[in-house]
């Protein structure tokens, strides 16, 4: 089955169009490609998510580009020289500088640009925190043998060689702004353990000592990918940390490289479409809206914000998400079907009314009618062809602000939606900038809470591996003290909540549930959001416990 991010990717490159006409789809472009039965039988197996995404905003398939500066690198070039950087301005000293820590010098850089304005967040919390780093993420494998391990980390290599940015690695030292450097050749390095073999439990030892959650890795030093490997005598298995920074590899760009990484192990390495270079989209993040449009649109929104928006007292915008806990639930596919009739009734996309159950939660949970919460963007969707098969970290986090008042649920879901579509169009822009369009006075946050939005489409055949590899472990994490990830999976939806251990992860997911439920009443019968009620069932049995409780003791 194809996958929704194939789609996205193949309706780009073959320069087909789709656009929505009522609840329907219009599929345009030149009939040759119209004519491919397979990919027009993909388009009705995704209708739904594909209808969506237009309501959400999303542009899907051709559309025009903005020219993209030439890279002048020469290969085999003895110097940089400022005029071969069409991306970045810096002057000889410094590219003299930056060469200078690339192992082989100038014949080994292929180019140096920017870093895109998610990179360079998560770069400051790289730098403010010295011990952990909460952007560092992996997963643990476990192989039936060396060779079998060895036929994945050599797959792994040529995926690496194939795009610019897991060659990549930044620099900041002596620079007024940071700049990520491409080389063109980076070994992926696998270091070999000595693990006791008495150890017990070797996949434990390994998580604990080399992986995600307890690895720093050197953001000067390409590849942003690290493999640390150890036999398991106990059971025969070769168990492999991959660890990688978030700061190159968003997702669904994981979701590429493990695709990639299969097809060149079965021998279909020459399938595989031509790689995107991850400058062009660097170049559509700096060269598109400007950062004067984006203030004045930041400014309008979050001028008169002048309190931070942190739902259940949870203040630490900076931790290194080592402290955090995390609980994962399916919605009722009941739920699920009302929150989808809801929004094709009203002609908005289900994420809209996620956003605005969010709202309800965050402003119950801290007692505010104005709320402001992170809502993590795809980027892929405005980033142009070759979007959808780009390895990198595409995505971009910007404040969303929403009133929770007297206006009744259905006019709230429309306003919500149409700041959503509004939003798309500065998908690029920093989050510093936005923080400083807001009334908050630094360093307080403007907001502590993220929700996280995500086309995750199941399919049967995900993850199923049938010739004795198997995931042990997988590990992500965001600085926020609270992120909500909402998994869009196709007919149902899974809340994943990463929360800082003071509050319980499992009632942050039965608050969003309830405002769900609520929610999808409220809609029905345009109830204002002011008496829509999101405390959960058990928690209100608690508080009339408590208050009977008070009662009895006065008397």
């Amino acid at each position: 089955m194809t996958t929704l991010n194939q789609l996205l990717t193949t309706l780009e490159t073959k320069g087909l169009t789709l656009t929505l006409v009522g609840d329907g789809l219009s599929l345009r472009g030149n009939e040759s490609a119209l004519a491919d039965r397979e990919l027009v039988a993909s388009v009705r197996e995704h209708k739904q998510a594909l209808v969506e995404l237009l309501r959400a905003g999303h542009t899907i398939g051709a559309r025009a580009r903005a020219a993209v500066p030439p890279n002048l690198i020469p290969d085999a070039a003895e110097r940089i020289t400022p005029e071969m950087l069409t991306l970045v301005s810096l002057d000889q000293p410094a590219i003299d500088e930056i060469v200078s820590r690339v192992p082989g010098g100038a014949r080994n850089v292929q180019d140096i640009y920017p870093l895109t304005p998610l990179q360079e967040g998560m770069l400051f919390h790289h730098l403010w925190s010295s011990d952990g780093d909460a952007y560092t993420e992996g997963y643990v494998i476990a192989f039936p043998s060396r060779a079998r391990m060895d036929r994945f980390t050599d797959a792994l290599e040529q995926v690496v060689a194939r795009h610019d940015v897991l060659r990549t690695s930044v620099a900041w030292d002596g620079l007024e702004s940071p700049v990520q450097v491409v080389q063109r050749r980076a070994a992926l390095p696998v270091e070999i353990l000595d693990i006791d073999p008495a150890c017990s439990d070797v996949a434990r030892e390994l998580e604990l000592r080399w992986g995600a959650q307890h690895l720093r890795l050197d953001l000067g030093r390409a590849p942003l990918l690290r493999c640390y490997a150890a036999h398991d005598v106990s059971t025969g298995r070769w168990l492999l940390s991959v660890v990688f920074h978030h700061i190159a590899i968003d997702h669904l760009a994981l979701e590429l490289l493990v695709t990639e990484t299969w097809a060149i192990e079965q021998g279909r390495g020459a399938e595989l479409p031509p790689p995107a270079p991850f400058r062009a989209f660097v170049a559509e993040a700096r060269l598109g809206v400007s950062e004067q449009e984006h203030a004045a649109f930041f400014t309008k929104l979050l001028g008169d914000i002048d309190e931070t928006t942190a739902p259940f007292g949870l203040l630490d915008e900076k931790g290194d998400g080592s402290a955090v806990a995390e609980a994962t639930v399916q919605l009722p596919r009941a739920l699920a079907s009302a929150i989808r009739a809801s929004a094709r009734r009203l002609g908005v996309s289900p994420a809209s009314l996620v956003h605005l159950a969010w709202a309800l939660v965050a402003a119950r949970t801290t007692g505010r009618k104005d709320v402001v919460f992170g809502t993590v963007l795809f980027g892929r969707m405005q980033a142009g062809v070759d979007a959808g098969r780009m390895l990198g970290l595409l995505m971009n986090t910007l404040p969303l602000r929403v009133s929770v008042g007297d206006e009744d649920a259905v006019q709230a879901a429309k306003t919500v939606h149409a700041l959503l579509v509004d939003l798309m169009r500065h998908e690029h822009a920093p989050l510093s900038l936005a923080m400083r369009s807001s009334g908050v006075a630094a360093p307080a946050p403007l907001f502590t809470s993220l929700l996280n939005y995500r086309y995750n489409v199941e399919t049967k055949n995900s993850g199923d591996r049938s010739d004795g590899v198997e995931v042990l472990a997988s590990h992500e994490r965001t600085n926020y003290p609270l992120t909500l990830s909402v998994d869009d999976l196709g007919h149902d939806f899974a809340l994943t909540a990463l929360v800082s251990k003071r509050v319980q992860p499992e009632r942050v997911c039965a608050f969003m549930q309830t405002a769900l439920e609520r929610l999808v009443v409220a809609l029905e019968h345009r109830t204002p959001l002011r008496l829509v009620d999101v405390l959960p069932e058990g928690e209100r049995r608690d508080v009339a416990a408590r208050r009977g409780a008070r009662v009895h003791r006065a008397r």
